[in-house]
């Protein structure tokens, strides 16, 4: 028995030496490209680390630019931490409409969805008519949500960033990607942030009258199944180009990323498979010329209004 004893301890050494090795290995891979460059399309990124807030890349993280719909981030946690009933209908109005400039939307006016699914559709497939109406149905109205979501920015150290609309329809709706990184760390402790932002495809069902209407999630990398996206948000304005947030799963790592204003509507991707690769290997990777003449000529224009 003594010897078998023995043997047990001396395998239960060996293990516990194994994982040690490897969790070593780990964490050194994943922090490979930690002090090297990355090439990327995008203005300015920034990639922390979700459980340290340790800062792995910092590009023009500072520059205060639009948001876009990564807005919506902000507006779902408005109403989260407000603990508005998400089984309660809400109406879609012509108020909502003129709220968002009268841009297209498929949901019919007059009709009504439940503020849970209303939410989901805003965050996964950046319905713009959805996140007015979360607005407007919060108390106060939305004058009081967008008060509410420049004080949880404020709370939560967005001292760069300043909302105009639960949309991000507003150019006017600012900040940079080290705050919006802190957003992100924020929205990943609800739930139902990180279940309604990768829900690869939905089925709406509203009444007033009985209709469905079909959405998809606007990043495609959760479309494709990744299970390796735990949040995702993208956004797009003329005025801010295309954005992407996420955190995502890498070598055990929870990672936030934050890419914003990139050329081209799957440059924010491509920079996010860049930055994984960087992490993981510590190689550059390459961008197209033409997204690099545009990530030069925007750097350019934000360096000349400081």
């Amino acid at each position: 028995m003594k010897v078998i004893a023995k043997v047990n301890s001396k395998v239960l050494k060996i293990k516990y030496f194994v994982v040690t090795v490897f969790f070593v290995f780990v964490s050194a891979v994943l922090y490979a490209g930690e002090h090297r460059t990355v090439n990327l399309a995008s203005v300015s990124a920034v990639v922390v680390d979700l459980k340290s807030a340790k800062t792995l890349l910092n590009k023009n993280a500072d520059i205060v630019m639009p948001l876009a719909s990564i807005t919506k981030l902000m507006t779902s946690m408005v109403v989260l931490d407000a603990k508005l009933s998400l089984t309660q209908k809400i109406r879609f109005t012509k108020e909502d409409k003129k709220r968002i400039n009268n841009y297209y939307s498929r949901i019919r006016v007059d009709s009504e969805l439940s503020r849970g699914d209303v939410m989901r559709i805003a965050i996964m497939s950046s319905e713009n008519l959805a996140a007015a109406a979360l607005g407007r149905n919060y108390p106060g109205g939305v004058d009081a949500f967008v008060k509410a979501m420049n004080k949880k920015a404020l709370s939560l150290g967005m001292t760069h960033s300043h909302f105009v609309d639960p949309s991000g329809l507003s150019e006017l709706n600012v900040s940079t990607a080290a705050d919006l990184a802190k957003m992100v760390a924020a929205a990943y402790k609800y739930p139902k942030i990180r279940e309604y932002s990768t829900t690869k495809v939905y089925t709406a069902r509203f009444r007033r009258p009985h209709y469905v209407l079909g959405y998809v999630n606007t990043n495609v990398l959760v479309r494709s199944g990744r299970t390796d996206v735990l949040l995702s948000k993208t956004g797009y304005l003329d005025e801010a180009g295309r954005c992407l947030v996420m955190v995502r799963k890498i070598a055990g790592k929870k990672i936030v990323m934050v890419m914003l204003d990139s050329f081209g509507k799957r440059s924010p991707i491509g920079d996010a498979r860049r930055i994984k690769q960087w992490l993981l290997t510590g190689k550059q990777g390459r961008v197209s010329k033409v997204a690099q003449n545009y990530e030069q000529m925007k750097t350019a224009y934000y360096s000349s209004l400081n």
